[in-house]
C-alpha cells in the first residue's frame, strides 16, 4: 500500500511569549503565511501532468500542504510547476509566463524532462528548463510519483518560509535574474 505523508502542523516561530501575548519578527510570520498558501501555476505537458493531477487528487490531497488552489493566471500564482516535455517553441511562453508572474516566485521543475530534457534529446526539446528561467527546486522521474511532488512542494514551503525580505532585492538575486536576461 502507498504511504500518503503525515499531515504537517506549522509550528510556532521563535518568539517571546508570555501570559496573554506571543511577539515574534514580522519577517518569521509572513514566512509561515506564504508558506502555507501556495498558489500553484501549473504548466503540464505529457505524463507529468496526469501525476500532478493524482496530487491533486483525494487520496494525495495537495490541499493539506496550503496549495488547494491552483491558479490559471501567472498574476495571481508564487508557484510555477513545470511538468513534462518543453519543446523549444514553448520556451518563450515559459520565460513570459515566469516575468509576470509577481515576486515572491518559485519554480518546482517536475520529471525528467522537465528538469535535463528527459529521454528527448533532440533539437526541437528544451534540455531543462533551466536554461530559460531560474528554477528552486527539482523533482526527478519519469514521471514522478505523487508522494514526490508533495516532497517538492513541502521543500518550496521550506523555502518560503526561510527567505528574508531582502533577498530579492540583493545584488545576487538581481544577478541571477540578469543571467537569465529577466529584468
Amino acid at each position: 500500500m502507498d504511504r500518503v505523508p503525515e499531515i504537517k502542523t506549522v509550528e510556532a516561530p521563535e518568539g517571546i511569549e508570555g501570559a496573554g501575548f506571543f511577539a515574534t519578527s514580522l519577517e518569521k510570520v509572513v514566512g509561515i503565511a506564504r508558506a502555507n498558501s501556495l498558489w500553484p501555476l501549473p504548466f503540464a505537458t505529457s505524463c507529468c501532468g496526469i501525476e500532478f493531477m493524482a496530487t491533486m487528487g483525494s487520496h494525495y490531497d495537495i490541499s493539506r500542504f496550503g496549495s488547494e488552489r491552483p491558479s490559471f493566471s501567472p498574476r495571481q500564482a508564487d508557484l510555477l510547476m513545470v511538468m513534462g516535455t518543453i519543446a523549444k517553441k514553448m520556451a518563450p511562453i515559459v520565460k513570459q509566463v515566469y516575468e509576470q508572474m509577481a515576486e515572491p516566485r518559485w519554480v518546482l521543475a517536475m520529471g525528467a524532462c522537465a528538469c535535463s530534457g528527459g529521454i528527448f534529446d533532440s533539437y526541437s526539446v528544451l534540455q531543462g528548463i533551466d536554461r530559460i528561467i531560474p528554477v528552486d527546486v527539482y523533482v526527478p522521474g519519469c514521471p514522478p510519483r505523487p508522494e514526490q511532488v508533495l516532497d517538492g512542494l513541502m521543500r518550496i514551503q521550506d523555502l518560503a518560509k526561510n527567505e528574508s525580505f531582502r533577498r530579492r532585492n540583493s545584488p545576487e538575486y538581481q544577478a541571477l535574474l540578469a543571467s537569465y536576461n529577466i529584468k
